[in-house]
C-alpha cells in the first residue's frame, strides 16, 4: 500500500475537513462508500477502508472473498463543504490482498491509460453529462419537476434556465469551487433535461469528476425534493440523455491530432487521429455493450422521433465533421466526440474501451472509411443489450481492455472481468425481458 498519510492529513487540516467519504464504484457504476472522520486519517491513508466486496454489488466476488481495500488517492482529494459542512470526498482504488483488484473500473481505467502510455500518448477526455430533474406526482408517478416545463420544443429555453435558477447555479458554483471551470449551464432537448459543462482533463480525473458530479447533482437535486436521473430514456416521448465523451491525444504534452499536412477529407486531422476514429468505428457494436449497458439504452438509440422531433442519438458506427447525427463528431482539429454512450454508462469503463478499440485502430493503421459514414463492412448498433453483449463476447480487443488489470496468475477457474460483466448483462437482459409489461397487457390481453 503506498503510504499518503502526511498527504491526506495535510490536506484535511488545510480544508477543514472533519469527515471523509472514501468513495469507488462498481461495475455497474453505482457509488460506494464508507464516511470516515479525520481522527482515523492515519488508518485510511495507510491501510485503506474494509469492504465486504460481495455487498458492494457488481464488484467480482462471492460472500466467501477477502475484503475489499479501498485505498484513497490523494490527488482526487475534494473538500464539499457546499453539501455538509466539513465533508470532503476522495476517490480509492479497491485492493484485495495487498494487490490492485482487477474488477474495480478505476483500476481498469488505469490499466488503459497506462498501455497508452506505453504505445506513446496521453490520453485527454471531456464529458457532457445530462439528467433529468423530476419529482414524484400524487399518485407515485415521475413527472417533471418543473410544471411549467412543458413545451414541445423546450432547448434552451431561457425561461426554463431561469426557473430552476437555484438548483442550476448550486451546482456550478460547486463545479467552480472545486477547479473544474463549469463553462456552460443549459436546458437539452427533453422537458426537464439539463447539462453543466466543466473543462476537459486527463482520463482518470474527468471520470473521476463525471462520478462525483453524478453524487453532487443527485445531494444537491434531493435537498429541493427532486431527483435527478441519469437513466438513458425515463420517457418515451422525450430525448434520451447522453454521456458524451470528447477523446483526444497527446505525444509529450504535444497535440496529435492535427495535422500540418493536406487533409483529403477536409477535417485537418492526422493519419493518427483517423486511425483512432477507425478503431472505435470498427469496435462500435461491442463497445455499446460498456457505452449504453443498460435494457433502457437501446430504447434511447432505437428511437426514430421524440416530441422535439429529433432523437439525437446515433443508430449506425459513422463519421463526420461537425454534425450531431453520427456515432464520431469530429468538431475541429483538436477532439474527437463519441456519442454513442448514455446516462448509464459506468465513465471508467466507456473511457477505457473507447482508448483500447482507438489505439488499436492506430496500430493497425485502420482507415474510417468515407467522410459521412464508415468502413465499409460496418452494421447497425445493437438493437438491444442482448445484441451488444454478443457483440463483445466476439471481439478480442473490448474483451480486453476490461480485462487490462488481470493479473497473468488469475486463477483459470475464475472468470475474466470481461466474462463477468457479460454475464451480468445477459442476466439483467432476461430478468426484463421475463417480466410481463403493460404494453403486454395492453397489447395481448383480449387480442385472441
Amino acid at each position: 500500500m503506498t503510504d499518503t498519510n502526511h498527504d491526506l492529513a495535510a490536506l484535511c487540516q488545510a480544508s477543514g475537513t472533519k469527515f471523509i467519504l472514501a468513495m469507488f464504484v462498481d461495475l455497474r457504476g453505482k457509488p460506494c462508500a464508507k464516511l470516515v472522520p479525520v481522527e482515523a486519517i492515519d488508518e485510511l491513508a495507510t491501510d485503506g477502508v474494509g469492504f465486504a466486496g460481495y455487498a458492494v454489488g457488481a464488484i467480482g466476488q462471492e460472500p466467501r472473498d477477502p475484503d475489499l481495500i479501498a485505498v484513497p488517492d490523494p490527488s482526487s482529494f475534494l473538500p464539499i463543504p457546499f453539501i455538509k459542512e466539513g465533508l470532503a470526498l476522495v476517490h480509492c482504488d479497491p485492493h484485495v490482498e495487498g494487490k490492485p483488484w482487477p474488477f474495480a473500473p478505476r483500476n481498469i481505467l488505469k490499466a488503459l491509460i497506462a498501455q497508452a502510455e506505453d504505445a506513446g500518448f496521453e490520453p485527454w477526455v471531456g464529458a457532457e453529462v445530462e439528467y433529468f430533474l423530476l419529482k414524484r406526482a400524487a399518485d407515485g408517478s415521475l413527472v417533471t419537476a418543473d410544471d411549467a416545463d412543458d413545451s414541445d420544443q423546450p432547448c434552451y429555453d431561457v425561461r426554463g434556465l431561469t426557473r430552476m435558477y437555484e438548483h442550476l447555479t448550486a451546482v456550478s458554483t460547486a463545479m467552480n469551487q472545486l477547479g473544474w471551470g463549469n463553462y456552460a449551464n443549459d436546458h437539452e432537448d427533453g422537458n426537464g433535461q439539463f447539462e453543466q459543462n466543466f473543462a476537459y482533463s486527463d482520463a482518470l480525473t474527468t471520470a473521476d469528476r463525471v462520478i462525483t458530479l453524478r453524487y453532487l447533482l443527485s445531494v444537491i437535486a434531493a435537498e429541493s425534493g427532486m431527483v435527478a436521473t441519469f437513466m438513458p430514456k425515463p420517457f418515451a416521448e422525450r430525448t434520451g440523455s447522453g454521456l458524451h465523451l470528447h477523446l483526444s491525444l497527446t505525444a509529450n504534452g504535444r497535440p496529435v491530432f492535427p495535422t500540418e499536412f493536406d487533409d483529403e477529407r477536409g477535417l485537418g486531422i492526422s493519419d493518427t487521429a483517423y486511425g483512432f476514429v477507425a478503431g472505435v468505428l470498427e469496435h462500435a457494436s461491442a463497445l455499446q455493450s460498456v457505452m449504453a449497458p443498460t435494457v433502457n439504452s437501446y430504447k434511447r438509440t432505437g428511437a426514430t422521433a421524440t416530441r422535439s422531433g429529433a432523437s439525437w442519438a446515433p443508430r449506425v458506427p459513422t463519421y463526420g465533421g461537425n454534425d450531431r447525427t453520427h456515432y464520431i463528431r469530429i468538431p475541429d482539429d483538436q477532439r474527437v466526440e463519441l456519442r454513442g454512450g448514455d446516462g448509464s454508462a459506468n465513465p471508467y469503463l466507456a473511457i477505457a474501451s473507447a482508448l483500447g478499440a482507438g489505439l488499436d485502430g492506430i496500430k493497425r493503421s485502420l482507415d474510417p472509411g468515407a467522410l459521412g459514414s464508415g468502413p465499409d463492412h460496418m452494421s447497425p448498433l445493437p438493437l438491444t443489450l442482448l445484441h451488444a453483449v454478443e457483440a463483445l463476447e466476439a471481439d478480442p480487443v473490448v474483451t480486453a481492455s476490461l480485462d487490462a488489470a488481470m493479473p497473468e496468475e488469475w486463477p483459470a477457474d475464475k472468470p475474466s472481468v470481461s466474462t463477468y460483466f457479460s454475464k451480468l448483462k445477459r442476466e439483467e437482459f432476461f430478468a426484463w425481458h421475463s417480466a410481463v409489461s403493460p404494453w403486454e397487457i395492453d397489447q395481448y390481453l383480449t387480442a385472441f
